[in-house]
């Protein structure tokens, strides 16, 4: 952050030129730390977004990834890299000792998940088959360590339905769903048709040929005829659990606001 512009700021709110609320919205794009040469932390992220920067992993090597989690977990009590492949978090954990993995969802964190909840609302998350758990896994890990509680419902999916339909209990606990599928990608339309909350489909590239790695699924949900669907990109388990945790974070701001609770 430069000194003097937030120095300007600070004087501007101490003279009464502009309110305090005024000056937290404008911090909000600000301060950002350069790692090297190869990264900039946006480390007011999670003041405009609610949730801090997230690594992705796939083409930084492990020591970019190592660096630049070393610089954030200063500030962070939770620093998190997405597609983490088994080999690149042993070199990881060589140069950062006391990180956690997540082998099916190819996730290592500096905290255990679950975390403890921080947030209110429940994530239900639920797979159509065992090969779709990887991103199933995906959004439950994000979402805990987002600081969600999370509800898991795998195996569901709509060639064995009664499955779905004994566990109606899972769907009306969850303020969200997150629902995860390939093959024809069904599954999002059937509990759109029995929650009474919003669903997040996401496509998963499990299928037969003419699936097209996931874009199959992707037109299905895209025509869902079960209203309140939302769909996320193709294997975006992560994406889908940020979309649900601003969901949820946004009805409890306007509650508030409104003076619900």
């Amino acid at each position: 952050m430069d000194s003097e512009t937030l120095k300007n700021l600070l004087q501007s709110v101490a003279k009464g030129n502009i309110t305090p609320e005024i000056a937290a919205e404008k911090l909000k794009h600000f301060d950002y730390e350069n790692v090297g040469d190869f990264a900039k932390i946006d480390n007011h992220r999670s003041l405009r977004t609610g949730f801090p920067e997230v690594i992705w992993g796939p083409g930084k090597t492990p020591t970019q990834i190592a660096q630049i989690m070393e610089n954030m977990r200063q500030n962070y009590p939770v620093v998190m890299a997405t597609r983490i492949e088994a080999q690149v978090f042993a070199e990881l954990d060589e140069k950062l000792p006391g990180l956690f993995y997540y082998p099916e969802a190819r996730i290592c964190a500096t905290a255990p998940a679950p975390l403890e909840p921080k947030y209110e609302g429940v994530i239900g998350i639920l797979s159509a088959g065992t090969a779709d758990l990887p991103v199933a896994e995906e959004a439950a890990c994000t979402a805990s360590l987002c600081g969600f509680e999370v509800l898991r419902l795998w195996d569901v999916g709509v060639s064995g339905i009664h499955r779905l339909l004994s566990n109606r209990h899972v769907i009306a606990a969850a303020d969200v769903l997150i629902v995860v599928a390939g093959m024809e990608g069904a599954l999002p339309s059937v509990v759109g048709g029995m929650a009474d909350c919003p669903v997040i489909g996401v496509p998963t590239s499990v299928g037969y040929g003419a699936s097209f790695g996931g874009v199959a699924p992707l037109l299905t949900m895209l025509n869902s005829c079960a209203a309140g669907v939302g769909v996320v990109n193709i294997d975006n388990g992560f994406g889908a659990a940020m979309l649900a945790g601003q969901i949820l974070r946004t009805a409890l701001r306007v509650g508030r606001r409104e003076g619900g609770f």
